[in-house]
């Protein structure tokens, strides 16, 4: 009860209930709790004196992350009853990465609660962060059952292709050498630097194709900056569709001075 009376305060009284109405229609439902899904769109790199900065999402990132990882795997268990560990794994991963969750959460629209509630320029790597910590947000406020119901209803079922992803390649690195195997030219990575990056270790990789550079990425892992350089590159190369979206920095931007 008390919590259905917060979320008709929250609705039509609170101060903030415009923040609440952006929620309803993105969750299913006014949150109780707003400080913690107002939580979910601070970055960490907000100026501390502000009462939405005294945490970040990065706690609430790591729950969603993991619940997230629990629902989608679930999901596809139950969907396909006689698929092995091997296909069922490779498709948690194409829907849990860090890729598909920037594509997902851009498509959602947080890019403009990212832009109420951090004081930084956005990143697409932000978006999918957003993502997760939002799973976070709605599994505190209402526990599995609904969180599940949030995820399948809200995210998988209008953001996600699962049938496309059963035969969709993902690995563009292999793709891109057999490209270049069929049309005779070589194609070779580069480190070109190693930096901090929010406290972490982050790589930038060009792909080199005749020995030229034709993209770049950055990334926390670095084949997974290399499987991002060789997707821009075929991009570039004309070998697939541009898929590139609009609204925030690449990851490559986000460092100008890197040795």
């Amino acid at each position: 009860m008390l919590r259905l009376l917060l979320r008709l305060n929250n609705r039509f009284f609170h101060p903030e209930k415009g923040f609440a109405n952006k929620m309803r229609p993105l969750i299913g439902f006014t949150p109780a709790n707003m400080s913690i899904f107002k939580l979910a769109f601070s970055h960490k790199s907000n100026p501390s004196d502000k009462v939405y900065a005294m945490q970040n999402n990065e706690r609430l990132e790591f729950l969603g992350d993991a619940v997230l990882g629990t629902i989608v795997a679930e999901y596809l268990f139950i969907k396909y009853p006689n698929a092995n560990e091997g296909f069922l794994t490779k498709m948690r991963s194409k829907i849990v990465k860090r890729n598909t969750l920037n594509k997902i959460g851009d498509k959602m629209g947080l890019d403009m609660l990212l832009s109420d509630y951090s004081q930084t320029r956005l990143s697409r790597s932000m978006l999918g962060n957003a993502v997760e910590a939002l799973v976070g947000a709605v599994y505190l406020e209402k526990g599995y059952g609904a969180t599940k119901r949030f995820v399948i209803n809200k995210i998988l079922r209008n953001y996600v292709d699962v049938h496309e992803l059963e035969s969709f390649d993902d690995n563009y690195k292999s793709q891109l050498l057999e490209w270049c195997q069929k049309n005779g030219q070589t194609v070779s990575y580069k480190l070109v630097a190693r930096y901090k990056f929010e406290k972490r270790d982050r790589f930038k990789v060009a792909v080199m194709v005749d020995n030229q550079k034709v993209a770049t990425a950055d990334d926390f892992n670095k084949k997974s900056a290399e499987q991002t350089a060789s997707e821009k590159a075929m991009m570039v190369l004309g070998i697939i569709a541009d898929t590139g979206e609009n609204g925030v920095v690449e990851e490559e931007d986000e460092e100008e001075n890197e040795d």
